[in-house]
């Protein structure tokens, strides 16, 4: 593989596509490549489904079966690496300069996508507590944090351990940032779901294998 991420044969099959004035049928690039038009035609499908190229049937014009033509797509080229660690410690680095604000605004931001995120119950529907708390482990669990309640099963834990960080490297980093964001994550779930409970506080590496988001009953004054 080239270090695009793509093999030398299906850069060529692109290049040539990409130099050509007119469509070209698999025929016509495997004689300028010097392949066997299977190899061709599997490159070219591949191309096709990465959105790099694009197909089009087109008639006979006389005796024999409609003819596939292949153009390159105009735009960037997708197959590259990309750098999103690299984005969010940018990003991360800058709402961090902003000093004691800056936690605060990584809560909200938590809390806004959090209410995105979770599941929505049907309208007029209350959720119990044990309910909200597993719609919560269930995001939790789907954006990578491998949570487990923490107590004895029986009724609504006090505690979630997430036992995986999606985002470790930068939580290592700017943990007065992430770790923020997460709990205004789960703060932010529970509360669309109008739940009875809360999150009160992450605990970040409160034991090296997990960290604790600890969960309390929400007034029922403070609810919406």
């Amino acid at each position: 593989m080239t270090a695009e991420g793509r093999s030398p044969r299906r850069a060529a099959v692109l290049d040539a596509l990409r130099a050509s004035d007119t469509p070209l049928g698999v025929t016509d690039l495997a004689t300028r490549l010097g392949v066997h038009p299977n190899t061709v035609r599997f490159h070219l499908d591949a191309l096709v489904g990465e959105g790099l190229a694009a197909a089009e049937v087109r008639p006979s014009t006389g005796r024999g079966r409609p003819r596939t033509v292949y153009t390159p797509r105009r735009g960037m080229d997708r197959g590259g690496t990309r750098g999103y660690r690299l984005l969010a410690q940018m990003l991360l680095s800058r709402l961090a300069a902003d000093g004691d604000g800056a936690g605060g605004a990584a809560t909200e931001a938590g809390r806004a996508w959090g209410s995105y995120l979770i599941d929505p119950l049907p309208p007029f529907r209350q959720p119990t507590a044990r309910e909200a708390t597993a719609r919560l482990i269930a995001l939790l669990d789907d954006l990578g944090f491998a949570p487990g309640a923490d107590g004895d099963g029986d009724g609504v834990p006090e505690r979630v351990r997430l036992r995986h960080c999606p985002f470790l490297e930068l939580a290592e980093e700017y943990g007065q940032l992430v770790c923020p964001l997460h709990l205004g994550l789960m703060q932010g779930a529970l509360a669309a779901l109008d739940a009875p409970v809360t999150a009160t506080r992450l605990e970040p590496f409160a034991e090296p294998e997990y960290c604790l988001a600890h969960l309390a009953p929400v007034p029922a004054a403070a609810r919406r």
